[in-house]
């Protein structure tokens, strides 16, 4: 007993810190299975291929755009008030719109279930900022990149778990989808729960003045981390890593449908690999920081997702060479957002970093609507078929990684 009460004094953030996990994963598992729910049920419904790419990537634009609107709010309740009280709102606000959700799914009614999306949007532009910038007031600064990397390995199981949940829904209450939208709710209710364990943290800047306008607020940001050249450099990564998840996350549901003709069940399994990969590249990423942020990760991230993609482009590849592949790509993906997140969250000053957070929301979704543009140009502007737009995002992979490693070259000498 005395030696439990010895490791428990020692380590006072290990409660905090796994509530924060537990609440991340139950966001992020909810958020997946109500998006790829509603998808699904709209690519069950009697439409063209041109249509169907269309709303998935209505879809994701839906789900992207409070970020834009919304994330510097998000960023300023993070710094004016404490972060586990405005997340333990949000998730309470949560429950609500997972009852609207079952009412949408009840109707059968398309505006009213993409609205949902919509609304979880909102729900999850608002709790980020909160979320990523409590890290670093909870944990140590030796944990900081381990934090992350259990941190993004939780969000991706989520994923996972919740992209799978959102193919079962559709597959098994094709007829009542809204029980879908009621056991969501119930699980809303678990993660506001979680999220009232998270410490009570005070207030980091008590007296900042509210921030309404996220054009100006976003222009003001960006300006200040133009004068810190690690963390502006981070957060353009961070851009085009959610450009290139975004596009091979829209990408994957037509892929599977299309050319590997899978069911609901087996739709959800293809995300679940890039996940794991995701997952297992992000856990790799923070024991191999070795308690610092480590560069180095992320050419090597960027150069394993481009080749990754090679096999998924190439006509006649097997279901399970394509998972494989998928992994691999998760994987690259992983290595290259840690060390991402890590800067994200350590160079900006103590009353600041919810709005550093709010902007990297921003320029995130901004590059998840981008890749909803892209996805709809390249597929009904210029016929790219859906294998081919994996090999546009190995491009967009190899460019990114390319620069970091010529503008940090000198970290590759670094012992």
């Amino acid at each position: 007993m005395n030696q439990a009460l010895t490791e428990t004094e020692s380590h006072p953030w290990q409660r905090g810190f796994w509530n924060l996990m537990a609440t991340q994963f139950q966001n992020a598992f909810s958020d997946n299975a109500l998006k790829n729910l509603v998808i699904l049920l709209v690519l069950a419904r009697p439409m063209s291929e041109a249509e169907r790419a269309s709303h998935v990537a209505l879809a994701g634009a839906l789900f992207a755009s409070p970020f834009i609107l919304f994330s510097m709010l998000g960023g300023w309740l993070a710094d004016r008030f404490s972060k586990q009280s405005v997340m333990a709102s949000v998730k309470l606000t949560e429950f609500g719109i997972m009852l609207f959700a079952a009412l949408a799914l009840g109707m059968h009614n398309l505006p009213l279930e993409l609205s949902a999306i919509f609304l979880m949007g909102c729900h999850s532009a608002i709790f980020g900022p909160s979320k990523y910038g409590i890290l670093p007031e909870i944990l140590p600064s030796d944990k900081l990149s381990w934090g992350n990397g259990i941190l993004e390995l939780l969000t991706f199981l989520g994923i996972i778990l919740g992209t799978v949940a959102g193919g079962f829904f559709a597959a098994s209450f094709k007829l009542q989808p809204s029980i879908a939208g009621f056991i969501l709710a119930g699980i809303a209710l678990v993660g506001w729960i979680c999220s009232r364990q998270i410490p009570a943290v005070p207030s980091a800047n008590s007296t900042c003045p509210m921030r309404i306008n996220p054009v100006t607020d976003l222009w003001r940001q960006m300006l200040r981390m133009r004068l810190d050249r690690d963390l502006w450099r981070a957060n353009w990564g961070n851009t085009g890593f959610f450009f290139i998840a975004a596009l091979v996350q829209m990408n994957l549901v037509i892929y599977a449908q299309d050319i590997l003709h899978l069911s609901e069940t087996q739709n959800g399994l293809l995300n679940a690999a890039l996940a794991i990969g995701i997952g297992v590249g992000s856990v790799i990423a923070g024991y191999a920081s070795r308690g610092r942020i480590e560069y180095r990760l992320i050419p090597v991230g960027a150069l394993v997702m481009a080749v990754s993609t090679i096999p998924m482009g190439s006509a006649g590849i097997s279901l399970l060479n394509f998972c494989l592949a998928l992994i691999a790509l998760g994987l690259g993906g992983g290595l290259f957002i840690v060390p991402i997140a890590a800067v994200l969250q350590h160079r900006p000053s103590a009353d600041s970093k919810g709005a550093v957070q709010g902007a990297a929301s921003v320029l995130s979704f901004l590059g998840i609507i981008g890749a909803s543009g892209a996805q709809m140009v390249l597929s009904t502007g210029f016929g790219v078929g859906a294998g081919r737009v994996f090999w546009f995002c190995g491009l967009a992979a190899a460019i990114t990684g390319a620069y970091v490693a010529y503008s940090r070259r000198t970290e590759f000498f670094r012992t």
